[in-house]
């Protein structure tokens, strides 16, 4: 991944991103496929899901911001 950066590759890897309208979801970092170049992630790649993978891909959305509020509660408790 260095390597593609530092040396503006523009290779396709799986990363985590935060997804702004991709997919249809949005404030939500997710894995996705991205275009790597010396930006750093220089584009995010939208494949073409079916209904049974983008009900998949809504319900890890879910999960991972059902996560990150407990995260939030608790370091307000914390603070």
């Amino acid at each position: 991944m260095v390597e593609a950066i530092l040396r503006d590759q523009k290779r396709i890897f799986p990363c985590c991103v935060w997804l702004q309208g991709e997919y249809g979801l949005k404030d939500v970092y997710l894995g996705a496929p991205v275009v790597l170049g010396r930006k750093g992630v220089e584009r995010i790649i939208e494949l073409k899901l079916n209904a049974d993978e983008m009900e998949l891909l809504n319900a890890s959305a879910k999960a991972v911001k059902e996560v990150m509020e407990v995260l939030d509660k608790m370091n307000s408790v914390t603070a």
